[in-house]
Formats: structure tokens, C-alpha cells, sequence
């Protein structure tokens, strides 16, 4: 009986130190909140009226992560709109929620 449950084990390991090493598992994002996303204030869509990611406005959440010399934007987490932000600005990401991804762009 030991042996059978033995094989079944290591195979699952294995499979799953494969799947790691090719990417096919999601790792957990730092710097994630698993509380509930706070209140946000949306100005409007940073690119475009239809774009995904919203200029930022001041709440109690967003108070420490504004600057003057800066744009603060949200995008949906993982989305598309997102993925270009980044590729077009280079920006990096500064902090977030379980819904949204936070950049702060220059503009000086």
C-alpha cells in the first residue's frame, strides 16, 4: 500500500516543480492586498475617455501616493491596458489592491 501512494506523490511533485519552472503556475504579486479594494476617486481615462487605466484622484488611500510631479494611475490588474501602459511609459508598478495596479507616471 505504501509504494502505491509513493509513486502518485513523487509524480505530483514533479509535475508541479515542472509547471514552476515553465511559467505555468502563477505566483502570488507582492505587494498585494487581500483586504477589500478601498475607495478610489476616478478622474477619467488616462490615454483616452475608453481607456482601462484612470488618472487618479486623492482619497485617504491615495493621499501617500500622490506627487506633484506625477501622474497617478490605475489600471485593472493584469488587463491588456495595463500590459501597454507599462510598455509605453516604462513605468513601474508603486503598490496594489486586489483590483488595481497603481503607476506613478512624471510629467515633468
Amino acid at each position: 500500500m505504501r509504494m502505491q501512494l509513493e509513486k502518485p506523490i513523487v509524480g505530483m511533485a514533479a509535475l508541479s516543480l515542472a509547471l514552476a519552472l515553465t511559467g505555468c503556475v502563477e505566483t502570488s504579486t507582492e505587494g498585494a492586498v487581500s483586504e477589500p479594494d478601498p475607495e478610489l476617486t476616478f478622474v477619467r481615462g488616462y490615454r483616452s475617455a475608453a481607456d482601462e487605466c484612470q488618472l487618479v484622484g486623492e482619497t485617504a488611500f491615495t493621499v501617500d501616493l500622490l506627487d506633484d510631479a506625477a501622474d497617478l494611475v490605475a489600471c485593472p490588474t493584469g488587463s491588456a491596458a495595463m500590459a501597454s501602459l507599462m510598455a509605453e511609459t516604462g513605468a513601474a508598478m508603486i503598490t496594489q489592491t486586489n483590483s488595481f495596479t497603481f503607476f506613478r507616471i512624471p510629467f515633468r
